[in-house]
Parts: C-alpha cells; sequence; structure tokens
C-alpha cells in the first residue's frame, strides 16, 4: 500500500508557503525520533530537491565529511572526481560551487535537505561555521529553501533557533513535528484498513503513544493484546530494546535525562526538581536544569505549576507513553516471551498503570476536551492541584483542572474503566469533599464545575447527577 501522509496540516502548510515565497528560506523542523519529520519533507518537497543529505549517527567528523564528499560527487553527475573537502567550510564551498551549475539549469524554486544535522555538527567540527558560511555567502541570494532537520530538538533549538552568531535570526521558519493525536492515529489505522474502535486505539496509544513508527508495526488482523506482544514482548520486537537507544541517539550523556525519566515513573502526581534529584540519585549541579530543558523541548516530560502555586513550585510529570509503558512493564519481563502481556494485562499493576496513562493521554488532548465542553474559544490555563491531608482536614488530589478566563473552573475527575461506571453515594461524598477542599483551600470566587472523562460514560443515577455537571468519553478525545 502506498504510504500517505496522515494529518499534518499546519506543518504542510508551512512548507508549502515556504516554497512559494518570493526569497529564499531556511527552514529547521524539529521532532523526536521516530516522529515523521523525513517522511514529512520527503513526502512535501520529494520533487524539489537539488541536494539531500543525511548525517550519520555516532559517526567521527572525518567519517562525516567523507559522507558528504560521496554525496557531493553523486549529485555533481561528472565523469571527473571533484575535489575532496577536509573541513566543513571547504564541503560547504564545494557545495556552492555544484549549485550554481544545477541551479543555472533550472528556474524553478528548489530544496536543499541537511537531514539529522546534530550528528554532522559534532562540538568543534565546524560545520555551524561551514553552514553559516553557506547561508549568507550563497543561498540567501538564491531561489531556495534550506531544510535543516534534527531529533535533537535541544540541540536545534540552541543552536540554530537561537543562533546568536553568523546565523542569528536566519531561521525563517519553523516547525515543530508532535506525535499523533488520538484522531489522527486513528485516521492512520483507517488509511490501513484495520477496523480498531476508539477503545482499542486508546489501549494501543496508551502504550506506543502517537509516534508513527511504532504504530506502523501494529497489525489489523491481530487483538490489541496480541499486537503489544508482538511490537513489546517477542525476541524480535521493535520496542523490546528501543529505550536505551532512543535516548542516546538524542542526546550526549544521556544517563542523566534516563535518570531523571526513571524518577518520573515512580510519581503519578509528577515532582519537584528536588524530588527528581533525591528520587533519581542524580548530582546536583547547573547542568540539571538544562537536561529537564531538553527533555521537556523533546516533548518526554511536560512541566506545569499546580494550581496558585509559583515557579519553586513546578513539578515534571513523563508524559512519553512509551518510556513510561517501558519502564513499568518490558525492562524486567523481556524475557518472558509470547503470552506475556495477555498475564501483565490481568493484574493489578495493569489497572494502577491504565490510569495513569489514560490521565496522560488525557492532558495531551485538551483542545478536544475544551471543544466537547464547547469552550474552544475561552482562554483557560491548564494546572493540576494537590492539599496533602492533615489531623484536622482531609486531603484533595485533582490530576487536571481549567481555570477558565470566565469567570469558571472546570475540575476533571478522570476514570479508565472497560465499561459505563456507577457512581455510588460514597464516591459522590468524595467528590464533594474534593470540590469544598478545593475552595477553601484556593479562596477561589470562580463557580466550580466537575466533569467525568471516562471511557463509556456513566450509568446515570440520583447520585451521580447531584455533584457531575458533564460527562466526557473517549469518544470526545477523538474531536478535531
Amino acid at each position: 500500500m502506498n504510504q500517505v501522509l496522515i494529518g499534518r496540516e499546519a506543518e504542510k502548510l508551512i512548507l508549502r508557503e515556504a516554497l512559494q515565497s518570493a526569497e529564499a528560506e531556511m527552514v529547521a523542523v524539529i521532532g523526536r525520533r521516530r516522529v515523521g519529520k523525513t517522511f514529512l519533507i520527503k513526502k512535501e518537497y520529494g520533487n524539489d530537491f537539488i541536494f539531500e543529505i543525511t548525517g550519520l549517527q555516532n559517526a567521527t567528523v572525518a567519517e562525516q565529511l567523507e559522507h558528504f564528499n560521496a554525496t557531493l560527487s553523486k549529485y555533481a553527475q561528472s565523469d571527473i572526481p571533484i575535489e575532496k573537502a577536509s573541513t566543513w567550510l571547504g564541503a560547504f564551498m564545494l557545495l556552492t560551487t555544484i549549485l550554481n551549475k544545477k541551479l543555472a539549469e533550472t528556474d524553478q524554486k528548489t530544496v536543499i535537505f541537511l537531514d539529522e544535522v546534530p550528528w554532522m555538527a559534532k562540538k568543534d567540527s565546524g560545520f555551524i561555521t561551514g553552514l553559516d558560511f553557506f547561508w549568507n555567502s550563497f543561498a540567501v541570494n538564491k531561489n531556495v529553501v534550506v531544510v535543516l532537520c534534527g531529533s535533537s530538538a535541544a540541540w536545534m533549538i540552541d543552536n540554530l533557533v537561537n543562533n546568536t552568531g553568523g546565523l542569528y535570526n536566519r531561521i525563517t521558519r519553523r516547525i515543530y513535528i508532535k506525535p499523533f493525536t488520538l484522531v489522527e492515529t486513528k485516521k492512520y489505522f483507517q488509511h490501513k484498513l484495520f477496523n480498531f474502535t476508539n477503545y482499542e486505539i486508546v489501549e494501543l496509544y496508551m502504550a506506543l503513544g502517537g509516534i508513527p513508527h511504532y504504530l506502523k508495526e501494529v497489525k489489523g488482523g491481530k487483538s490489541v493484546v496480541q499486537n503489544v506482544d508482538a511490537i513489546c514482548f517477542s525476541d524480535t520486537s521493535l520496542l523490546k530494546d528501543e529505550f536505551s537507544k532512543l535516548y542516546f541517539s538524542l542526546f550526549e550523556n544521556a544517563e542523566k535525562h534516563m535518570a531523571i525519566i526513571r524518577a518520573l515513573s515512580t510519581s503519578k502526581q509528577g515532582l519537584t526538581r528536588q524530588k527528581i534529584v533525591e528520587i533519581g540519585k542524580i548530582a546536583e549541579n547547573g547542568n540539571t536544569t538544562k537536561v529537564l530543558e531538553e527533555l521537556e523541548q523533546s516533548s518526554f516530560i511536560t512541566a506545569y505549576y499546580p494550581f496558585g502555586k509559583v515557579k519553586k513550585d513546578m513539578l515534571y510529570r513523563l508524559t512519553d507513553e512509551y518510556s513510561l509503558f517501558f519502564l513499568q512493564f518490558i525492562e524486567h519481563k523481556v524475557h518472558d516471551g509470547s503470552g506475556t502481556w495477555q498475564h501483565l494485562s490481568q493484574t493489578q499493576e495493569y489497572k494502577t498503570w491504565c490510569g495513569y496513562a489514560f490521565e496522560t493521554v488525557c492532558l495531551k488532548h485538551i483542545p478536544a476536551i475544551k471543544k466537547a465542553l464547547g469552550i474552544g474559544g475561552v482562554y483557560t490555563i491548564s494546572s493540576s492541584f494537590y492539599k496533602k491531608a492533615t489531623d484536622e482536614q482531609r486531603g484533595a488530589q485533582i490530576d487536571l483542572l481549567l481555570d477558565r478566563a470566565d469567570n469558571v473552573i472546570n475540575i476533571f475527575e478522570i476514570k479508565f474503566y472497560n465499561g459505563e461506571i456507577t457512581i455510588t453515594k460514597d464516591q459522590t461524598e468524595v467528590l464533594r469533599r474534593k470540590l469544598w477542599t478545593f475552595a477553601e483551600a484556593t479562596k477561589t470566587r470562580k463557580r466550580l464545575s466537575l466533569a467525568l472523562i471516562t471511557t463509556y460514560g456513566v450509568n446515570g443515577n440520583i447520585h451521580s447527577s447531584g455533584v457531575i455537571e458533564t460527562v466526557l468519553t473517549l469518544d470526545d478525545l477523538f474531536l478535531e
């Protein structure tokens, strides 16, 4: 089946506008490994490439230059071997010579695609100097689009988007490729003629996330349990040992990044920086801030303020589905073989994980939640709330609330269940106390509106109708 590009409408528009503009463009495309950056660029620009190269992972500067020289020779299409560059400045000078000739043969706007730039631009390699020369002395005056792509979001932002040298303010457009949403995942499966229900899609999403390369492993003729078994637990599975490969491909000295991820996997509510250092047994220094920023920029973690709190109270939460699933289930069970997930999905550990993973999915689909509530155009700030219990007062925990500009606060109760939920009298009292505790602790004057997000809704009775104003189902998370 011919592969089609699912979703990415805003990203495609940016690329088309760059190609149609009347001036040279430098486009930075940023996104984590396996998220579909290269596929997007090749689908949109494949017929417009005048030069294309992908950096080599874990290669030396000499090896990168040898690869660049070989690629230049291919694009030169000359019987006479071209001179080989021994520096990046020399390599980009050769590239200008070759492109000058090729551009003279066309009046169409063309694309120069440099993929996995961070792999080529080793520290002190001179790559940025060469790229600086190439753009400022050549490309900026030509009818071209220069696309710079990389999986290391932190490197791309620090060295290209926020460059303070010769490339300062030279990025004309930037694209951040995010994992698929639930509705994009559904469209992807529909294109492959897989007839999964929304519930099954959410089950797969909680384990694999919206990473296209992972979703590509899903087979339509298998159940969710069979798919997860094959993708995560078989001897030949893609995701059995993806965890360390993933982080080491994105970050130098990735041990600290992985330690932070492991620390965050222990907490459902999220952790402060101090707690991360303590639980992860991490050396506290200025580098910790940078590592946290890199993980956030790469969409592995999310930083947020609890309701009414300040910067020192910032919490970090692990929001990469695969990383959580790996640490919870795969890491110590990779040799259990076929049927592993069939067994694990019947355990209490599975039920606990489902609750956390479903909350994470909801947090990533706030635009869909707002649309379902009819407040898509209302400005909101999302946060959480936690009050520790004392001898005198009960505590309360709210994993998601939306503080609205129209004087309302939506407070959400999130439950993952395989059928309709029945709210008991005792549960109703717990919910009432939660609202009262929040109002008392925050002194808010806004109206509180309790909403339940669950899989198949509520089996309505006198208890649920007295406190829950709105019920959303997982189908609402698929709204566009």
